[in-house]
């Protein structure tokens, strides 16, 4: 599939992703989410979603690359991503919500690809 229909198909719910506070592509061995508003959408079909997301400047995640315990220490024992609400304050772990950067700064440690996160930082995110 083309990237350009890619694009038509999610170009919307990116635009929705880029103007909510958190909103991310995250991409994973199981596929990809992309988070907007109060909700998600899901799917497989990963590289042209990736492609038009990065190229809409939207914050991307891919940990597809990392040690699959890595991924998994931190889906488990680490916060989630807040997504249009406010973060919990740290200390931060499992069920608790963080910024998108320090969650990105997190999984960037472990290895994973992490695109276009404004302000990346604050090693808070996992406890």
């Amino acid at each position: 599939m083309e990237v350009s229909r890619i694009t038509d198909n999610y170009g919307e719910t990116i635009v929705k992703a880029l103007a909510t506070d958190g909103g991310h592509l995250f991409i994973g061995r199981g596929g990809f989410s992309l988070h907007c508003e109060a909700g998600w959408l899901s799917g497989y079909d990963c590289e042209p979603v990736k492609a038009a997301a990065i190229a809409a400047g939207l914050p991307v995640i891919d940990s597809r690359m990392v040690d699959f315990g890595k991924v998994a220490e931190l889906a488990l024992r680490g916060p989630m991503i807040a997504v249009g609400k406010p973060a919990d304050p740290p200390p931060r772990r499992a069920l608790s919500y963080a910024p998108l950067a320090a969650v990105g700064e997190a999984y960037a440690r472990a290895g994973a690809e992490v695109r276009n996160v404004p302000g990346r930082g604050g090693g808070e995110a996992v406890a």
